[in-house]
């Protein structure tokens, strides 16, 4: 996985969640103070120094919606916009973004009257929630709920999106949805509060 789908993936994983963004807590300074923690990470990540405390870098959602909303094109795929984050606490987290169905519903589609991806296409609200676990440099992402349109949808669809839009030239079969995957940068584990988050390297 690149470096950089891999910081995606981290961040999508992290929280992208439902509900309106509220245009007075998003801002480009907000976003400019996740970008200097995020590059602070990545250093953090690269030094050849090992430190026996643990670094923690603090980031708020405010901080973390701000940068999709300034900085997020320069990581999500063609075909997911519109990324918001709720983080609830405990590890549990929603997202929600805007996907273009279009390509997966072709490719996925049976033609046959009962499979929802022959009903399906355009640019869709497609929202999640679950809990991020994360320990040991190893991050899990266990799915509760998958909808397309507010309608709610089984566990493979959203599986098939994630796997159609986490693909690389070096996996080209893309993220598989619950799977184990490995933090980038060294982290050992994000801590998931209301609100705000803490990276853990």
């Amino acid at each position: 996985m690149s470096s950089r789908f891999s910081i995606w993936v981290l961040l999508l994983l992290s929280g992208v969640g439902l509900g309106a963004l509220q245009a007075a807590g998003v801002s480009q300074q907000q976003a400019e103070a996740f970008s200097k923690k995020m590059a602070i990470v990545k250093e953090q990540g690269t030094s050849g120094s090992k430190s026996q405390a643990a670094r923690r870098t603090p980031f708020t959602e405010t901080e973390l919606n701000s940068w999709f909303a300034y900085r997020g094109g320069e990581v999500m795929p063609a075909g997911v916009s519109e990324p918001r984050v709720t983080l609830i606490g405990n590890g549990k987290v929603k997202a929600a973004a805007t996907v273009d169905l279009e390509a997966i519903a072709k490719q996925r589609s049976s033609g046959r009257t009962l499979d929802p991806w022959s009903y399906l296409g355009g640019r869709l609200p497609v929202t999640l929630s679950g809990v991020l676990r994360t320990e040991n440099g190893i991050g899990r992402f266990d799915l509760e709920e998958a909808a397309i349109s507010g309608i709610p949808v089984p566990a493979s669809m959203l599986a098939d999106i994630v796997s159609h839009y986490s693909r690389t030239a070096d996996d080209p079969e893309g993220v598989r949805l619950n799977d184990n995957f490995k933090l980038p940068s060294q982290i050992k584990q994000i801590e998931m509060g209301a609100g705000q988050g803490v990276i853990v390297q």
